[in-house]
């Protein structure tokens, strides 16, 4: 029997570390400059939602008007179905692949579609509540982890620090 059975059902074979990440002072490499790459990353994804948004958009336009009551009811899941992929996918959507960003669980695994889903619904709830939140709690963490980040149990590294084996799992 392999030792992934050892394994609680959310980490995975290509878990970085065990039980919790590492820690920033133990580790500084792996959480470099994490804060502002992450708001670069989304300013990338939000260029790529705006693609989105725009193709749909014509197809809204050239059928003359016809589509525009299943552009309202699909518009707002696009974004939200566009983090959930990617992260579930790769554990980083492409402006986080472009800022050298991986979200891993706390565990040290890549999330799955359920945690990157709960992930990106907490980000939107918590920029639709108050979009201060999510710039202000990374500063009183270790981690630099966001509101979402915290409730839905990852934390964001860098990926090419991880690869490259700077950080060595115990």
């Amino acid at each position: 029997m392999s030792d992934d059975a050892n394994l609680p059902t959310t980490a995975r074979a290509d878990a970085a570390w065990e039980d919790e990440p590492p820690r920033p002072l133990e580790e500084p490499d792996l959480f470099d400059g994490v804060l502002w790459r992450r708001v670069l990353g989304y300013g990338v994804d939000v260029l790529l939602l705006m693609v989105a948004f725009s193709v749909l958009g014509l197809i809204v336009f050239l059928s003359f008007g016809l589509l525009a009551p299943i552009n309202i009811v699909i518009a707002p899941f696009i974004p939200l179905a566009y983090h959930t992929f990617f992260i579930g996918r790769d554990g980083a959507t492409p402006g986080m692949k472009l800022a050298d960003l991986e979200t891993r669980t706390w565990i040290g695994g890549r999330p799955d579609y359920v945690q990157a889903f709960l992930m990106t619904l907490m980000f939107y709830a918590s920029i639709a509540v108050t979009w201060l939140v999510v710039l202000v709690v990374p500063f009183f963490n270790e981690r630099k982890r966001t509101l979402h980040d915290l409730i839905s149990g990852v934390v964001v590294v860098r990926h090419s620090r991880l690869a490259a084996g700077v950080y060595q799992a115990p």
